[in-house]
Parts: structure tokens; C-alpha cells; sequence
């Protein structure tokens, strides 16, 4: 392999470049949200038929693509979400007139999850054209529902019936600059707490709080006092972030209302830490809410909502390697930590791997929004950088696993 396979790796990114790019353009359009990826799984459907990929449904709208070498190697997974946010797409980026639109009222793919799954389907015809050169068994999962948690059940299920190496994935992101990318080690993404509360109380006329639990008045103590008792009780050294998005009670000026609701959701590094914030949290809103003869019920996913992303020393040293000497030299950088969740947390805290940054921000074509913004947009030039960097993976693991095999018979 070696050099000869990075020269190829690159030249054939570079030919699907234009391919690529109108799969990203097709499914921007599609925009679906979680569990409802009709329209997106159908597409990539055909075009796993197209390649003469065999593949299985990933509980309605996913797939789950194999592609056997025949020869005895590493089992590597390949990982893509699909879906969409409920959000209002803006005609324009930062910058101008964006180059495509969702064709979905209120959904978009304000997130990147587009570019995501048109790079891992570049991934797939680039892999087919070097089959030869491939050991062992590449798996290409179109993740959905990564948003909502829909699709992680199933992909649970598939992962406990199968023997897997090694699993690699990267997101586009908009902090970082266009074309870099980034397979640091250790803690990259958050884990999260879901903050959701109702507060029962008793409801009455403004008139006389006296005669009433008063829910809205009991939410507020709850989220003043939070802050100040997480500061208390928590490591100083290892942050947990609380963010509370919405509190409402009510509907009128002069009743106050039977219940209250607090939604927000706190993020953290170190799962140990996130664990102790949750119970503080909870015990603070339960003692809280005593003090005025109020009750606390816990909504749906009050919960921990996901676990630190933490890329493997080893694999990210792999994917260092294997990628320095095939792209340009620069490319790859150090990045900051992201305060967002992921569902990959999961997989990679049982499965060694590398989940990719890839720089999204372009001044000058304006793609630096915020994800889960109505002006984010998808430099489009990076996906072949994508495409490469995921074909390199895997042939740099393969190496590795080559190496290692060999030396085990020694």
C-alpha cells in the first residue's frame, strides 16, 4: 500500500468531487427528521444498489452497508447520521444567497447531516475502486435520528451482534477553519444532562398566594439556586456547564396555575462529574420544592442524554499517521472541545475509534453560522477532504492491524 494508495486516494477524491457534492445538494433538500428519513433512506438506498452494495435497515429509515474483502483483516465500521432539526432554513448564508435550500417547511439540515452522509456514500465508491487492495470487512452505517435519539436503539442492537475493530466518523464544524481537520485523543465532545421538570403546586388567584403552592414561583427559586449549589458542590477543575432554555407556568396575569415546567440541559467532560451534577440537580429541585409543599415529577428523558466523545489514543494516533503524509501538509490541526452531545459517544466508549473534526468556516463563501442555526451552511470544497480522510483511515488501520498480526506470529 504505502504511498501509491495515498496518490490514488487522493486523485479519485478529487474526481468524485462534483458527485459528492450533488449528494449533499440532493439530501439538503430532502431535510427529514429523525425516524421519518423516508425520502433520504430511499435515496441512499439507491445508491448502495447502484454500487452493488449489500445493506439492512437500521430500524425504519437507516441502513447498514457491508462491504467483505475476502480476505482476513479488521472489521471497521464507517459512520454517518442522516437527519434534519425542526428549524426555518434562511435563504442565505452569513455571506449571500446559499447554493441550496430545504424543500421542507421548518426543517432543515442545520446541522451538517447532509454532508456527513454524502461524504460517506463518496466514501463507499472511492473504497469499491481500491477493493483490491482492502483486507477484512468494511461496515457503512447511515445513522437516523441522531438528533432525537431515534435511530440508537437499533444501531445498539446491530453493534451487540457483531465483531467490530475499530469505528470512524467526522462531523463538519463551523468553529473551525475550512479544510482542517482534526482527530485529537481524549474527551471532544460533551456528555449531557436533559433538564426536565414539572413542578406541581396549587393553582388559585394572584390575589392570594397565600391560598395556593405557587409552581412558577417555585421553578424560579429552583433555577436561582441551582447555579449557586452546583458552584458549591462541584470539582472546580472539571467543568459542567447549566443551561436552562425555558420556564413557563401560566397563561394569565391574575391565576397562577396548577404546574410549572423547567427545560434545559447541562453539559459536561467527564461522565463521574455529569453523574454528580444530575443528583445534585435532583435533590436540589425535590428540597426546593418541599420547602413550599410542592411535588417534582420528572418528563420524558430527564435523564442523563449522552456520555463524553472520547477518541482513542491509539486510533487517533492511527488516523495521524496514515493521514500526515496524504493530505496537505496543515490539514491537520489540534481543536477545541465542542459542548455538544453526540449519540458516537456511545459507540466509541465500547469501540475504539476516532471521531473527526472537519472545518466548515469560510468567511468568504459565509459557512461560519453556529450549528442548529438558520444561517448555517456547508463549505462545500472540504467534503472531498472528508472522503479522503475517511478512506485513509482505513487503510492506515489495516496497516496497523497488519503489523500487529504479524507480530503476534513472530
Amino acid at each position: 500500500m504505502g504511498n501509491s494508495i495515498n496518490d490514488r486516494i487522493k486523485r479519485l477524491s478529487d474526481e468524485l468531487n462534483d458527485k459528492i457534492i450533488a449528494h449533499r445538494r440532493k439530501i439538503h433538500t430532502f431535510a427529514e427528521l429523525g425516524g421519518k428519513e423516508y425520502k433520504t433512506h430511499d435515496y441512499i438506498a439507491a445508491e448502495l444498489d447502484r454500487l452493488g452494495v449489500t445493506y439492512e435497515n437500521v430500524g425504519e429509515t437507516g441502513l447498514f452497508g457491508t462491504l467483505d474483502s475476502g480476505r482476513p483483516g479488521p472489521h471497521i465500521v464507517l459512520r454517518a447520521d442522516i437527519d434534519a432539526l425542526p428549524v426555518s432554513e434562511n435563504p442565505n448564508n452569513l455571506k449571500g444567497e446559499r447554493v441550496c435550500i430545504s424543500e421542507q417547511p421548518n426543517t432543515a439540515h442545520a446541522c451538517g447531516h447532509d454532508a456527513h452522509a454524502a461524504m460517506l456514500l463518496g466514501s463507499i465508491e472511492l473504497l469499491l475502486q481500491l477493493k483490491d487492495e482492502l483486507s477484512g470487512v468494511l461496515y457503512f452505517l447511515f445513522e437516523p435520528g441522531e438528533e432525537n435519539g431515534y435511530g440508537f436503539p437499533f444501531v445498539q442492537e446491530l453493534f451487540s451482534r457483531l465483531h467490530i475493530d475499530t469505528i470512524w466518523g467526522l462531523h463538519v464544524y463551523a468553529p473551525l477553519k475550512s479544510g482542517k481537520l482534526s482527530v485529537t485523543a481524549g474527551p471532544r465532545m460533551a456528555g449531557g444532562v436533559f433538564i426536565n421538570i414539572t413542578v406541581h403546586g396549587k393553582g388559585g388567584h394572584a390575589s392570594r398566594q397565600d391560598l395556593t403552592i405557587n409552581p412558577v414561583f417555585v421553578a424560579a427559586q429552583i433555577v436561582s439556586a441551582l447555579p449557586g449549589v452546583l458552584i458549591h458542590q462541584l470539582n472546580a477543575e472539571k467543568t459542567v456547564t447549566f443551561g436552562i432554555a425555558q420556564i413557563h407556568g401560566g397563561e394569565v396575569g391574575n391565576v397562577i396555575p396548577n404546574e410549572a415546567h423547567i427545560v434545559g440541559t447541562m453539559r459536561f467532560f467527564e461522565r463521574e462529574e455529569g453523574e454528580k451534577a444530575l443528583e445534585i440537580l435532583r435533590k436540589t429541585a425535590e428540597h426546593t420544592a418541599a420547602i413550599y409543599g410542592a411535588e417534582i415529577e420528572y418528563g420524558e428523558r430527564s435523564d442523563m442524554l449522552g456520555i463524553p466523545l472520547v477518541n482513542d489514543a491509539e486510533c487517533s494516533a492511527i488516523a495521524e499517521s496514515g493521514l500526515c503524509g496524504m493530505l496537505p501538509e496543515g490539514t491537520l490541526v489540534e481543536s477545541g472541545r465542542w459542548f455538544a452531545s453526540e449519540s458516537m459517544s456511545f459507540y466509541l466508549s465500547r469501540i475504539p475509534g476516532v471521531f473527526a473534526f472537519l472545518g466548515i468556516n469560510s468567511p468568504e463563501k459565509g459557512t461560519g453560522a453556529e450549528h442548529h442555526n438558520e444561517y448555517f451552511d456547508v463549505d462545500e470544497d472540504v467534503l472531498r477532504t472528508g472522503v479522503a480522510a475517511t478512506a485513509g483511515y482505513v487503510f492506515s488501520y489495516i496497516r496497523n492491524y497488519a503489523d500487529k498480526e504479524a507480530q503476534s506470529n513472530e
